[in-house]
């Protein structure tokens, strides 16, 4: 073998035991192989030995130690998937190397292997040992830095993805999964074995993994510098990782997976498995990889590691990763990390590791998960949020040494330190200073250092900077105040070229470098460095900041923006903003406010207008500096404005000292008037005048409030342009307002005072003011200073004078003739003001050509002439005008004329014309009267309705005639002809004319002579017999022979006097005749009728009609013809009633026969010996009965007695003879009476009939009447009614009916509702009294076991409530009938319901409210409601849609859960206190009661006692100033006792404490029962050292927790409106991609949609596919009618007939044939329900139970054909053969259905013919033994090979009676139905994408309705108050909204856990209502 040899070598204990060992010892290096092949490979490794360096040499000895063949293709790979090829023999093939033998490099891992690695310690274990570790951690917990260093690695994985870089923590702490565990997940770029045996070498740091621990990666390449952020190169010493996982647990598992890996390797070191081989003597750092396919967690066997199998299941789709699993988790560890979640979460944070998850799993709990990115309270965030500005520096040591430093600047706002608070450092207590200390030199950072230290970006928690030089606070007083020094920040960022301790917790030298003389400050400004004096620009930045940022005065109610002119620095003129309030030194000044000045020249008195600050500010600020405007006081006197600086306001001046100072200067100014009358005509205030009174002269002097007169202001400074003036104004007010009608001015002179002259020119009517008023001369002004100057005024009225002229007022129109009218008018003063007449005065009117009077003249207010008349002549209708001329004697001015139009006056007499008294005219002509209407005067006149009536007296019906004068007073009278009847002589009329509507007009009477006329007034029509003529008379009858004609008719026409009228041309042409439309008029001028045709019927007369019509007359004679029988033609039958007669009845209606014409005429001339020759005939009559009789009166024969014997029923013939004639008649012979009664399509009555309790039969129950001979009867409204036992019910329980016209009655598709067992239904009927045979029906009733009765409910009855907690498994069942569990229930449609209070049975109470009532999934883990109290719980089922079954109602008491907190019953408000005399004012709390509460605040805690101690603390820990309790103590304590205490607490009288400064109230509850202690409780209040602003801030105090509240609820309105928002967008996005999914199925079954009107398109589509699926169920289909058994019990499956179903015919008959014992054999699961149906049907029915059957005997199903042997065809068949179970389909069951057909038909094969299945078993026999053979034809071949005879012959399909197989459904039924099912969700789908469309649009224009945005503006507006009430407060702006919404008492929440969805539409539904 040359160089190579193999032998089979033992285990040794370096390689472990149990492995086989394949050697080739002919060198020094061994090499183990896994062959990976195939699975069934040798799942252990080999081991070869070999000494060359020939890769050739190498793969033969593999091929000869695994017996592979050298033609067979497989590669030689490493672990990491590099293929050993000859150029990388040498270098891959090493010393003790693992490699595969695999069929493809990519090749799938088929089973986990182990690979050998070394993990010796590094030598730098010994050189850097002596390094801190995590125990050395200053006072702090190291756990969190110990997670940093795993992040590190992390990190350092993940720094060269491209994608999203994805660190996770999880902490497992859920038992139930197994014992706690700590995971840190990646997603970098993983580890390959080699790299993974490299991390086990401790202290192998990436500098010094070279050589032989180079992994297959690249060389460590040092990453580009990322100022200030952490980069991947923080994973640098290879210990940290080591240390952290067993400082944290004592198990690690490394699991990874490079990325151009198929394989993940795992890593398990442990310090169980060190002591171990420690204690075997083994080699301590060795051990195994395992290489293995994603996950594979098939190795993971222990219970402790269950964990693993969902991490390791997570691999599958992870293209690279490393997981570190850290197990055996320390139990002070696994605490920390569960209490202090939020804690050491910050911690991480603030290490600058942001965007990585933290996840914490615990049993029972809901997991915590926090991404680091979302935590916001680290101190780093806390330094950059509230700093104001910031310092950036630079330091240069040792060259390449590099630290970038950043200072922040913290303001003082607000009256407090804005420096953030750490909780390692706290800020000091008063007793923890010296007492030489100052407080306010340490007050904002306390003592903690200025600067917080990073390496690369990572938080170096041990080592911090205290200060620099530069930076620290001075010896001596500098630029700024010695406080800021301690409002600073900082932070230091190194590069790596400073030393840190393995760990990454302390800097080695840091420190002592940057305090080195050498190392070089330089100030980054802008992104540059600047050289220069860092000391002197840190001065100038801190001095800066505190000018800028520090804030001191609060300036308040900012007014705008402005530009001050006044300013000589153009620079400094803008802009200010200026305020109207300020706050300083714990005073407020305001606007209008009284002030003082100090430190001026001279000393200012006045009122505030104004603050100004400088700078470009928009709202309330704390400010140094400012400026007020104040207004000079009194204004009078110092009308001017002064501007200070604020620090010039004297703050002790009282507000008295100033009021007396500016009272005692206005006592200097004008007081009031003196006003006197010199020379009479005084005017007294409120006088009444008479228009053109005077007024009298004024003399006006002006008195200051000393009595003394004065002409001008006083003052030295006004000089002559302060005179003073007095201006006289007279004002009339009028309804458009004032009117100044009189202004004079007057000025005081040296020797004259002020003077008015008379006035003497008031004239217009109204109240008048006079009114004196002192101006200021030059500018007339009546003001000064803002006070107005002294006036006087006089009020008084002017009324009208005496009349002394008139005018006429509006005249109502028209005037008429002798018709009354009235004159008003109108009488004035001298000024023509509207007045009354004083004295009796006689009016005198004048018109020329009328005669005038009137009644009386009306004096007063209204003069009017009434009652004035006028008569003459006008000659018009229209009228005539007229002067007419008024006097009133006595008057000034007594005359008017004005001019009128006097119409005609009312009608007063009639005028007709002609004159003469005797009228003549012909009868039926008209006559005309011109008539005229006349008023008293004889003017014609004219109205309206002026109708003019003529009546006609002497005759009857004469016409009335009217006409119309309404227009012109006159018109022609005429009307219709005048016509009197049979007028043979002259006749005498009157004509009577009146008018009806005026009864005082007389009428007029004429005399008429009415003359006959001349026209044709008469028609006479005359039959010709030979000479004679006969006249026929109108309307005379006529017999004639039927079928003939009338001959020779005649006509004439005769004048009213009966003279005879010769026939013109034009006459015939108007004569008419109905029989005929041609007419001869020739012969009609001769005066002859067209002849006449008689009708051939008795029955049809005929009707003539002669008429003739003009204009004058209409003329007609009229006269009948009835036809008369000719001689005897024919014979006619008739049936006289119905032509229906019943079997064995007579035929209940008369056959009458008569004899007729050739027309149908009876002939009426017959007699009865007619009768003899009338026969009667026909098929199965039966004549026993048959009578004939002679009708005399109707000429007719009469035949009764018509019956038949029993034969066929339906239409029969009768044949009628009488002589030579003959008729023919059809009867309808229908079935007898009812006899008995039937059911149609029912099996066997004999037998009972077996049914499910409320189930409904198979078929309606349909009955039918019939006779005593079988045939239906047609009777209907038969009654048929159902008797029963009494513990028997019917659904419908209608137990009558009645037949319909068929004689039948469909009691419809019936339930049986009965007890188990054999019930009988008896029918009942009855026809004309007489009962009918009826049958009688047994029913087994059987239980319904899926009918659900109740439901069963188990559960932990002992087990605890606690509110907030979880409920224990609830356990329920639903029970059926047969009280056995109904199963695959499914879980959907059982629901629990829980609700407060206590019910009682299954029925919710009716005093719960819908909204009380929550429906809780069960499948979620049940929340126990958050509020204790008694709850009821009932669990239902849906049955369907509307029917519910509810289970008893459980009972719990929901109890308090752990106490947590301590809080009172509601929030109170924020107290505002003093310290002053009065107790209210120094109240804090009173009746205060405080509660010890749960998780969920309910009372809790009953049971402990205790006490509460009561303290006060300053937010600023610095402050000395703390108020004290009454009693001068810091501290009380209350009593606790039974979950409570009351809390009264008052300050102490001169309390110290800082005025305006917030203060907290901490109650500490101090329980020794609890283990844990509680929550304190805190209450924030204002102090104030002055009584006046307590009690202002106590009213700001309540507005602001007011506005608080309603924030809280607002805001918390709007974000559930926001979630729902986002909850109903996430609908719309599921609702359409729903739709977009079923429309691509759509197209999948070939059905396109259109894209409008789409539902209207689905709906008519799933209709169409719908009728197509009913055609196709309609069509012809081969059925079982054998009845199934009920499956009365889940065990039963049913009748073999109905188990399957057969496509072709042939093969279901011969099938069913051959099975046709066995058809009626019920299948059941068990021999229990086998027995049951036994033992109910008596031992009836044949029954087969599944689990007696032998199943080892039973065929397989997929054995193929006899003729088929090993896969090969011993014979060509004919036939077609195949097993008879290949033909059967099973709608259910299939596999039960395999076991009962496989042992019935075994492998009875079906083939075409009999010739076939004999050749087929010929040549089967001779290889095995052949089966039964069954043909298509029917034949049959039994196993044993006889055939033929009956017994072997299947009878015809119609033979079977029903016991077939029926058909399977076609398979295009299928198909509609998975169309109709596609089609029903998409519209489903579209219907929803449509509502949810509509609701979210809906809801998103509810959000812009105007309440909406009128809710976003209130918030707004209260936000906006709330913070300008907290700046008037001084109060910081608090979380007072959050504390508000999470106070239970102050919102109202639901008790009871409702779904965050639910709970959600809630609050929406409460907020807008």
């Amino acid at each position: 073998m040359g160089p190579w040899a193999a032998e089979l070598l033992g285990g040794s204990p370096a390689h472990g035991t149990g492995w086989e060992w394949w050697a080739l010892r002919c060198g020094d290096r061994t090499v183990f192989l896994f062959d990976r092949r195939r699975e069934q490979a040798d799942p252990d490794e080999k081991v070869l030995s070999y000494g060359k360096n020939n890769y050739r040499g190498f793969r033969s000895a593999v091929c000869q130690a695994f017996g592979i063949s050298s033609d067979e293709n497989f590669v030689i790979t490493t672990t990491n998937r590099k293929e050993i090829t000859e150029d990388n023999f040498k270098e891959l093939v090493q010393d003790g190397v693992t490699l595969y033998l695999l069929q493809s490099v990519d090749q799938t891992l088929l089973s986990a292997t182990k690979e050998r690695i070394d993990f010796l310690p590094h030598y730098d274990t010994l050189v850097k040992s002596g390094m801190y570790e995590y125990y050395a951690s200053e006072g702090q917990n190291p756990l969190p830095f110990a997670l940093a260093e795993l992040i590190d690695n992390s990190l350092s994985a993940t720094a060269r993805n491209t994608d999203i870089r994805s660190i996770q923590i999880k902490l497992l702490f859920d038992d139930s999964n197994g014992k706690p565990a700590v995971a840190v997940i990646d997603n970098g770029r993983g580890m390959t074995s080699k790299q993974l045996n490299n991390w086990a070498v401790y202290r192998l740091s990436k500098f010094t993994r070279q050589g032989d621990f180079e992994s297959d990666h690249s060389g460590y390449v040092r990453p580009l510098p990322v100022p200030r952020s952490l980069n991947s190169d923080i994973s640098y010493f290879g210990v940290g990782g080591k240390q952290a996982v067993f400082f944290v647990g004592q198990s690690a598992r490394m699991i990874s997976k490079p990325a151009d890996s198929q394989d993940v390797h795992e890593l398990v070191l442990s310090k169980e498995d060190f002591e171990k081989k420690e204690k075997n003597k083994e080699a301590i750092y060795c051990g195994f990889i395992r290489n293995r396919k994603p996950s594979d967690s098939t190795h993971i066997t222990n219970d402790d590691e269950r964990f693993l199998h969902n991490l390791i299941l997570e691999e599958r789709d992870k293209e690279s990763f490393t997981a570190v699993i850290i197990t055996g988790v320390q139990p002070d560890h696994m605490q920390y990390l569960k209490n202090y979640f939020h804690l050491w979460t910050r911690q991480l944070a603030n290490s600058d590791y942001c965007g990585y998850l933290i996840s914490m799993f615990e049993k029972g709990k809901v997991p915590k998960i926090i991404n680091l990115r979302e935590i916001k309270d680290d101190m780093q965030t806390l330094y950059i949020n509230t700093a104001a500005d910031s310092f950036e520096f630079k330091a240069l040591v040792d060259g390449d040494g590099i630290v970038e430093g950043i200072i922040r600047y913290h303001p003082f706002l607000y009256d407090k330190e804005t420096f953030p608070d750490d909780p390692c450092f706290p800020r000091l207590n008063d007793d923890d200073e010296d007492d030489d200390c100052l407080i306010i030199e340490k007050g904002a950072r306390g003592k903690r250092p200025i600067f917080e230290c990073f390496w690369n970006g990572r938080l170096i928690p041990y080592t911090t900077v205290e200060d620099f030089d530069w930076c620290a606070p001075p010896k001596k007083r500098g630029l700024a105040p010695i406080e800021c020094y301690n409002r600073i920040s900082g932070t230091l960022f190194t590069n790596d070229k400073f030393q840190v301790s393995t760990n990454k917790l302390t800097f080695m030298d840091l420190e002592l470098k940057l305090k080195d003389k050498n190392t070089l400050f330089t100030r980054i400004f802008n992104g540059q460095e600047q050289r220069m004096k860092i000391d002197r620009e840190f001065a100038l930045w801190l001095k800066d900041c505190h000018e800028k940022y520090d804030k001191q005065i609060k300036f308040t109610v900012f007014k705008g923006i402005t530009t001050r002119t006044d300013l000589p620095s153009k620079r400094m003129q803008s802009p200010w903003a200026i305020y109207s309030s300020i706050e300083w030194d714990g005073k407020t000044f305001k606007t209008g406010q009284l002030v003082k000045t100090i430190k001026t020249l001279p000393i200012f008195y006045g009122s505030i207008e104004k603050f100004f600050l400088y700078g470009d500010h928009d709202g309330d600020i704390f400010a140094t500096g400012g400026e007020v405007q104040i207004a000079l006081e009194p204004q009078a006197l110092y009308a001017e404005m002064k501007t200070v600086p604020i620090s010039k306001l004297d703050r002790t001046v009282s507000d008295k000292a100033v009021k007396k100072y500016i009272e005692d200067e206005m006592a200097r100014l004008p007081d009031k008037l003196s006003v006197t009358w010199p020379e009479g005509d005084e005017l007294f205030p409120n006088e009444t005048r008479l228009a053109g009174t005077p007024i009298g002269a004024l003399r006006i002097e002006i008195l200051n409030k000393k009595g003394e007169a004065m002409q001008k202001l006083p003052g030295t400074s006004h000089g002559g342009s302060k005179k003073l003036l007095v201006e006289l104004k007279v004002i009339l007010h009028s309804p458009a307002g004032n009117k100044e009608i009189i202004s004079h001015i007057s000025q005081h002179g040296g020797k004259w005072p002020y003077w008015f002259k008379k006035m003497e020119n008031l004239q217009k009517l109204g109240n008048y003011t006079l009114k004196l008023q002192v101006v200021l001369n030059e500018s007339n002004a009546d003001t000064y200073a803002g006070r107005p100057l002294p006036s006087k005024t006089f009020k008084f009225t002017i009324v009208e004078g005496k009349a002394e002229k008139f005018s006429v007022g509006l005249l109502e129109l028209p005037f008429r003739v002798g018709v009354p009218f009235n004159i008003p008018l109108e009488l004035q003063d001298e000024f023509g003001h509207a007045t009354q007449l004083t004295n009796d005065i006689k009016p005198i009117l004048e018109a020329s050509g009328l005669t005038l009077q009137y009644e009386e003249l009306t004096a007063g207010a209204n003069c009017i002439i009434k009652g004035v008349t006028a008569k003459g002549c006008v000659n018009s209708c229209q009228g005539k005008n007229f002067n007419l001329k008024v006097t009133l004697p006595g008057l000034k001015e007594d005359t008017q004329i004005f001019k009128i139009r006097l119409q005609p006056g009312p009608p007063y007499q009639l005028k007709v014309k002609p004159d003469s008294e005797i009228l003549k005219i012909e009868n039926g002509t008209a006559f005309p009267f011109q008539v005229e209407v006349l008023d008293e005067s004889g003017n014609i006149t004219a109205q309206p309705k002026l109708i003019v009536h003529c009546k006609f007296l002497g005759a009857s019906n004469l016409p009335v005639y009217s006409v119309d004068c309404s227009n012109a007073g006159t018109n022609i009278l005429t009307g219709p002809v005048i016509h009197v009847l049979n007028i043979k002589k002259d006749q005498m009329l009157k004509a009577r004319i009146e008018i009806p509507s005026c009864k005082d007009v007389p009428p007029v009477e004429k005399m008429i002579k009415l003359l006959p006329s001349s026209h044709v007034a008469r028609l006479q029509v005359l039959s010709m017999n030979g000479q004679k003529a006969i006249q026929i008379k109108h309307q005379d009858e006529i017999n004639w022979v039927a079928g003939d004609i009338m001959h020779n008719l005649i006509f004439q026409m005769y004048d009213e006097g009966e003279r005879e009228i010769h026939i013109t041309p034009a006459m015939a042409e108007k004569i008419k005749v109905n029989w005929t439309p041609k007419i001869n008029r020739e012969q009609l001028m001769q005066g002859l009728l067209p002849d006449v045709k008689v009708p051939t019927s008795v029955k049809d007369v005929r009707y003539c009609l002669i008429s003739y019509l003009d204009d004058h007359v209409s003329l007609e004679s009229a006269f009948t013809i009835r036809p008369l029988p000719d001689e005897p033609k024919h014979i006619k039958c008739k049936l006289e009633g119905s032509n229906t007669l019943q079997l064995g009845e007579d035929l209940q209606g008369e056959i009458d026969v008569m004899i007729t014409d050739q027309y149908g005429n009876q002939v009426q001339t017959v007699t009865s010996a007619c009768t003899s020759y009338l026969g009667v005939a026909g098929p199965g009559l039966d004549k026993s009965n048959l009578q004939i009789t002679w009708q005399e009166s109707t000429f007719t024969m009469k035949v009764k007695g018509i019956r038949f014997k029993p034969c066929a029923l339906g239409s029969k013939e009768l044949c009628f003879a009488w002589r030579e004639f003959s008729d023919f008649l059809r009867v309808n012979l229908t079935a007898g009476s009812p006899a008995k009664l039937q059911i149609m399509d029912w099996p066997e009555l004999e037998k009972p009939v077996a049914v499910i309790n409320g189930r409904e039969l198979l078929k309606p129950l349909v009955v039918q009447l019939c006779d005593q001979w079988g045939n239906p009867s047609p009777e209907p409204n038969v009654k048929i009614s159902l008797t029963k036992s009494s513990n028997l019910k019917i659904v419908p329980s209608n137990h009558q009916h009645r037949t319909d016209e068929n004689g039948r009655a469909n009691l419809g598709v019936i339930s049986i509702h009965a007890p188990r067992g054999e019930h009988t239904l008896q029918l009942r009927a009855s026809y004309n009294k007489i009962a009918l045979e009826c049958p009688v029906i047994t029913f087994n009733v059987l239980p319904d076991p899926d009918k659900p009765i109740r439901l069963n409910v188990k559960y932990d009855k002992n087990a605890s409530f606690p509110a907030g907690g979880t409920f224990p498994d609830f356990m329920v069942s639903v029970l059926s009938e047969d009280d056995n569990i109904i199963r695959n229930i499914n879980p959907a449609r059982i629901s629990m319901k829980m609700w407060k209070g206590q019910g009682s049975g299954n029925r919710i109470p009716t005093d719960v409210s819908h909204q009380n009532i929550f429906k809780l999934d069960i499948k979620m883990d049940k929340v126990i409601p958050e509020r204790v109290g008694t709850y009821s719980i009932q669990f239902t089922f849906a049955m369907d849609k509307t029917n519910m079954l509810s289970s008893d109602q459980i009972i719990v008491e929901v109890v308090p859960n752990d106490p947590v907190r301590l809080l009172p019953d509601s929030l109170p408000a924020t107290p505002a206190v003093s310290n002053v005399r009065t107790v209210t004012s120094r109240t804090l709390v009173k009746d205060l009661c405080l509660h010890i509460m749960d998780e969920y605040n309910n009372h809790t805690g009953v049971d402990l006692i205790g006490r509460v101690i009561a303290k006060i603390k300053s937010p600023n820990e610095d402050d000395t100033e703390i108020p004290q309790f009454q009693g001068k103590i810091s501290s009380i304590e209350f009593p606790f006792d039974r979950g409570s205490a009351e809390i009264n607490l008052v300050l102490a009288e001169n309390s110290p404490g800082r005025d305006s400064t917030e203060y907290i109230l901490v109650f500490e509850p101090d329980l020794p029962a609890l283990k844990k202690p509680l929550e304190p409780y805190r209450l924030s209040f204002m102090f104030y050292n002055d009584f006046k602003k307590q009690q202002q801030m106590a009213t700001l105090t309540r507005e602001r927790d007011q506005l608080s509240q309603s924030i809280g609820v607002y805001r918390n309105w709007f974000d559930t409106t926001n979630q729902l928002v986002n909850e109903m967008r996430c609908q719309v996005k599921e609702a359409e991609t729903r739709e977009i999914h079923l429309r691509n199925e759509l197209r999948k079954h070939q059905i396109e949609l259109p894209q409008t009107n789409t539902l209207q398109y689905v709906d008519s589509l799933i209709k169409q596919k719908m009728l197509d699926q009913d055609g196709l169920m309609k069509q012809p289909r081969r059925t079982c009618t054998l009845p199934n058994y009920p499956k009365g019990n889940q065990d039963i499956l049913g009748k073999i007939a109905h188990l399957a179903q057969i496509e072709d015919n042939e093969a279901a008959k011969v099938i069913s044939w051959h099975l046709a014992s066995d058809m009626d054999c019920v299948v059941t699961l068990t021999t229990e329900a086998a027995r049951s149906i036994f033992d109910e049907t008596q031992g009836r029915q044949q029954v087969l139970p599944l689990d007696s059957i032998y199943k080892k005997t039973l065929p397989d199903w997929n054995r193929p054909l006899p003729h088929l042997r090993n896969g090969k065809i011993c014979f060509r068949p004919v036939g077609n053969p195949v097993f008879a179970r290949d033909l059967l389909t099973f709608p259910d069951n299939v596999e039960h259905c395999q076991t009962v057909f496989g042992m019935l038909l075994g492998d009875t094969i079906i083939i075409d013919n009999l010739d076939a299945a004999n050749h087929y078993r010929k040549e089967v026999v001779k290889i095995t033994h052949c089966p039964t053979l069954l043909t298509r034809e029917g034949d049959r071949i039994r196993s044993n090979g006889k055939f033929g005879g009956l017994q072997n012959k299947a009878p015809p399909m119609d033979k079977l009676r029903g016991m077939v197989f029926g058909a399977p459904v076609p398979k295009l039924y299928s198909a509609f139905t998975g169309q109709i099912d596609l089609l029903q969700q998409y519209r489903a789908a579209v219907v929803k994408l449509d509502d949810v469309n509509k609701d979210l649009d809906l809801h998103l224009r509810s959000l812009n309705t105007p309440e909406m945005l009128k809710k976003k503006q209130e918030l707004a507006e209260q936000e906006k108050s709330l913070m300008l009430i907290e700046q008037k407060l001084g109060m910081t702006p608090s979380d007072k909204v959050s504390e508000l919404l999470l106070q239970p008492a102050i919102l109202d929440m639901p008790d009871t856990p409702i779904p965050p969805k639910r709970m959600r539409k809630e609050t929406v539904k409460k907020l807008y209502r």
